[in-house]
């Protein structure tokens, strides 16, 4: 009756951050280094992104994944004034101290202005553009919107790097992919498995689209309309337990919003990034404790089982009622048997509390973030001796 735990399941979740998924790519990136074979990748939002890429990489994963951020790197538009200006007056280094003083640095106000006002060419761009006039019916009626940015164009980009056929039952991806969405209409979370279905472009345009960034719903399905699913939970862990609940596992999580931190805010804007940082952090603890308490119902009951069978006679016990009882336990086995092994996490720092960091496409932004997020998991295999 004991349940075959099998092979043990490796398994990478990725939280979603806009342009904080390079330090996903970074994490993975070491993990391809030191040769660890991820069977399950999962992610929401850009963590979807960075799940498929990895997933249906058309060459090396990692390569894939490090050129995507890459290029949305280069495509990013610099505000930075130039160095030239003189101090003081005007130039960066007046500028620098006035943000400072407020809490912010030059570089990220001028990275989110970049991205509100001009979007990425290959991911999102705004509606107010004038080549939308032509095409978008709603151009000249903006109290009828119901997005502001249009994020089609990472349609095209994905294309470059995805393997679409891989994401598919029986398509071979270079790891099971789960990404995850919510219906607008009903508020339920969506779950999408390359193991049972087609996964397309719809899926990750529809794992991506944050309401509260002004990106769209997408139809994925007919007559489904799916948001990010961030805003259900920014670390899908649990959709894993519930699509692969027989094989043990070891859990990694990406954390591009930390849980912990070491000071109080010191002021509104902090306080509304701690705020936020909250909203998306990490909420598998019940899920975790769950997994772990199932799992000691099952030792509990095998225990039970076998000394039923050495102990009671086999005249004094209803043949069919013990079989009802082990087919009853196999059903729990299937559905709810996978054990957590180990679980680590892989957490960016934030030395500097700002708002919008996560929307710094910036190239030295994006490299500091895959450099960040390669050390850091450097770290985490040496300490676990992998």
């Amino acid at each position: 009756m004991a349940r075959d735990h099998g092979e043990t399941e490796n398994v990478l979740v990725l939280q979603g951050g806009g342009s904080l998924g390079a330090f996903s790519c970074g994490v993975f990136k070491a993990f391809a280094e030191s040769g660890i074979k991820i069977d399950i990748i999962a992610g929401t939002s850009i963590g979807g992104i960075n799940a498929a890429i990895i997933a249906g990489s058309k060459d090396r994963a990692e390569a894939d994944l490090e050129r995507f951020w890459l290029d949305l790197a280069e495509n990013s538009i610099d505000l930075t004034p130039p160095a030239a200006m003189p101090a003081g007056n005007g130039g960066p280094d007046y500028y620098s101290n006035y943000y400072q003083q407020a809490g912010i640095t030059l570089k990220h106000a001028l990275s989110f202005y970049s991205s509100a006002i001009y979007g990425n060419n290959i991911m999102f761009v705004p509606r107010w553009r004038p080549d939308y006039a032509a095409t978008d019916p709603q151009y000249f009626r903006p109290q009828q919107w119901t997005y502001v940015y249009d994020h089609s164009p990472l349609a095209a980009t994905l294309e470059k790097y995805i393997d679409y056929d891989k994401l598919k039952p029986g398509g071979s991806p270079n790891a099971r992919l789960i990404i995850t969405a919510v219906d607008v209409m009903t508020a339920q979370p969506l779950t999408f498995d390359s193991v049972k279905q087609q996964i397309t472009v719809k899926h990750l345009l529809g794992t991506s689209g944050y309401p509260l960034y002004g990106f769209p719903w997408v139809e994925v399905e007919k007559g489904v309309y799916a948001w990010d699913g961030s805003l259900l939970s920014n670390t899908p862990l649990r959709e894993v337990i519930d699509a692969a609940p027989t094989k043990d596992k070891n859990v990694f999580i990406v954390e591009n919003y930390p849980k912990v931190i070491d000071r109080l805010p010191q002021n509104l804007p902090e306080v509304y990034h701690r705020a936020r940082d909250i909203m998306f952090s990490d909420k598998t603890a019940h899920s975790l404790k769950m997994s772990r308490t199932i799992t000691r119902y099952l030792q509990f009951i095998e225990e039970l089982y076998e000394i039923i069978q050495d102990n009671v006679e086999p005249g004094k016990i209803d043949p069919q009622k013990l079989d009802k009882m082990k087919r009853k336990h196999q059903k729990i086995i299937n559905e709810h048997g996978a054990e957590i092994k180990k679980i680590e996490y892989i957490t960016r720092e934030e030395s500097f509390p700002y708002l919008y960091e996560n929307t710094d496409f910036t190239p030295e932004g994006i490299k500091n973030l895959i450099k960040e997020g390669e050390a850091k998991t450097k770290q985490t295999l040496k300490k676990m001796n992998l």
